[in-house]
């Protein structure tokens, strides 16, 4: 696998059912979780077609990205199975915010975790891709 050079991070007022949801519902891979007590310090979770996210407790002040609330932002990632994987999420609970559908740029669709975090899959792999 290629290193991964883009890290979107987020923040979580419970990282731990968050790193459970993630994995559930849309596949992600716990690769690495720190922890101080109940606190999430730092969780890398890859993205089985390459790339990764990066998240952490609300509690941690001393993170760098501590003054974004808790379960805010969005990511894009880029999937083979639109359809299916749109399933697994509606099973694992997501908020369907928009469901699957054709673009002229590829198929996708949103849904929101339980902390309200916008998470957008579909074909589109960019421009060049």
């Amino acid at each position: 696998m290629s290193e991964t050079m883009i890290w979107p991070s987020f923040r979580y007022s419970d990282a731990h059912a968050a790193i459970q949801f993630l994995t559930d519902a849309f596949g992600f891979e716990r690769v690495a979780v720190y922890e101080s007590g109940d606190r999430v310090d730092h969780a890398e979770l890859r993205w089985p077609l390459g790339g990764g996210v990066m998240l952490g407790s609300a509690s941690r002040e001393d993170s760098s990205i501590a003054g974004l609330p808790s379960g805010t932002g969005s990511a894009y990632v880029v999937t083979d199975d639109v359809d299916g994987l749109f399933k697994r999420a509606q099973a694992a609970g997501a908020t369907v915010v928009q469901e699957p559908q054709d673009e002229p740029y590829g198929r996708g669709f949103t849904v929101r975790d339980p902390e309200g975090v916008f998470w957008s899959f579909g074909t589109y792999a960019g421009a060049g891709g």
